[in-house]
């Protein structure tokens, strides 16, 4: 079978870090000669994302009737038995075991258990990111922590991926030079709480120093991008990188969630809206031209229309470009579920408006760049992405993927620009 089939028959739901373990276990299933399975990788951060995954199942067993199906990811961890339930899955695989190649070897054997799923709460270690190469892109993901140690009230993914755990530096390191020799020409460092890294490790470093370690390690590396940040972890050395090291990518995404304190705090989050925006006011004064994203949810149980317009204003008030929007769904075992509700149907129009002033500071801040010269790293499909991760599209020829290119900037479309 050749590279690259069986990731095609992996459906992965979520976050950057199930697109990494997606490509790991593409590996596994060649590694093991599982021809005939279908993997469907979980998320279990919303109440949707659990029924998307319900539904591509049944739609995979509709569509390949004689493939074993598989699920895994963090709603699996979650639910096992419910998953294990549903005529048309084969196999329950958790999240320890889903990146462990003994896991396929065992389901390559005859009389493979239906389930495998171990208490994901037992795990003490991280297990060190796969460095084979990735399949063909200029971009790879790498694994350097999992799991949270914090219980925000609406979460259950500490459930999904266990207590934080990071990967050791000089593994992280090796991992990244294996994947720039194998082409990649950008990085991009994920974990369940990234800024947790190394909390758990002896040496008390944290992301920062990671990031510098690994800038100095693989000076081979083009570009170096970090997932989704914690606010309130943040160090003194990750900001002096953001400041001073170019190949550190200006782009960042944060985990905001509200702009009201009230909401904050019945979160059980670590920051108030004060603290979110000097800290995007620090970023803009280190790195001019930074381009900031937030996650946000809408509709937390007791948010009231004046709460929901405080988490409106902060789209101006931090300066985000980019959201990733929620709207709130409760989930099971979690303190918020109990809490006071706020109708679906507002959740769903509060998100509604959010994602609409989204848009529009996506135009905004995608329209900055016209007329302006950007550096971009050419993908498949005729696209790339500046520095900042903003789309672009090759209006004329477009160059080898891979390619950094100097491009003049045309135009936008409101949702990427344009390169002449």
């Amino acid at each position: 079978m050749a590279r690259g089939d069986a990731l095609a028959r992996i459906e992965t739901f979520g976050c950057r870090l199930n697109l990494a373990e997606s490509e790991t276990i593409a590996r596994r299933l060649d590694a093991a000669g599982l021809d005939d399975v279908r993997v469907i990788n979980t998320c279990a951060v919303t109440a949707e994302a659990t029924r998307q995954a319900r539904r591509a199942i049944r739609r995979a067993a509709r569509e390949r009737p004689e493939a074993r199906l598989v699920v895994t990811g963090c709603a699996a961890q979650i639910e096992p038995d419910a998953f294990a339930a549903m005529p048309e899955v084969a196999h329950v695989v958790g999240t320890e075991e889903k990146l462990d190649p003994a896991t396929w070897d065992r389901l390559a054997a005859p009389g493979a258990p239906r389930r495998l799923v171990s208490d994901v709460m037992a795990a003490r270690a991280a297990r060190a990111p796969d460095a084979a190469p990735p399949r063909g892109r200029t971009r790879a993901f790498v694994q350097v922590q999992t799991g949270c140690d914090h219980r925000c009230t609406f979460c259950v993914i500490p459930f999904g991926r266990g207590n934080a755990r990071s990967v050791p530096a000089a593994t992280v390191i090796e991992t990244v030079r294996a994947q720039v020799a194998a082409g990649a020409r950008e990085v991009v460092l994920t974990g369940v709480d990234l800024t947790s890294w190394g909390g758990d490790l002896d040496g008390g470093l944290r992301l920062g120093a990671l990031v510098k370690a690994l800038l100095a390690g693989v000076p081979d590396l083009a570009r170096l991008r970090l997932s989704s940040i914690d606010s309130v972890e943040v160090d003194v050395d990750l900001l002096d990188a953001i400041a001073t090291e170019p190949r550190l990518m200006p782009h960042l995404h944060l985990s905001l969630q509200a702009g009201d304190d009230l909401v904050l705090k019945r979160m059980k989050r670590r920051h108030a809206r004060a603290d979110a925006i000097r800290l995007c006011e620090r970023l803009r004064t280190l790195r001019p031209g930074i381009a900031l994203g937030a996650d946000l949810i809408a509709g937390f149980p007791t948010e009231t229309e004046a709460m929901f317009a405080r988490s409106l204003d902060l789209v101006a008030e931090c300066g985000l470009a980019h959201l990733h929007v929620f709207p709130y769904s409760p989930r099971p075992g979690t303190p918020a579920a109990r809490m006071p509700q706020v109708p679906a149907e507002v959740a769903r129009e509060r998100a509604r408006r959010l994602r609409q002033a989204g848009e529009a500071a996506l135009a905004r801040h995608l329209a900055s760049h016209v007329g302006a010269r950007r550096r971009v790293l050419a993908e498949r499909g005729g696209t790339g992405r500046t520095e900042d991760f903003s789309l672009v599209r090759f209006a004329g020829a477009a160059p080898e993927p891979g390619a950094l290119v100097e491009a003049t900037i045309a135009a936008t479309d409101g949702r990427a620009l344009v390169a002449a």
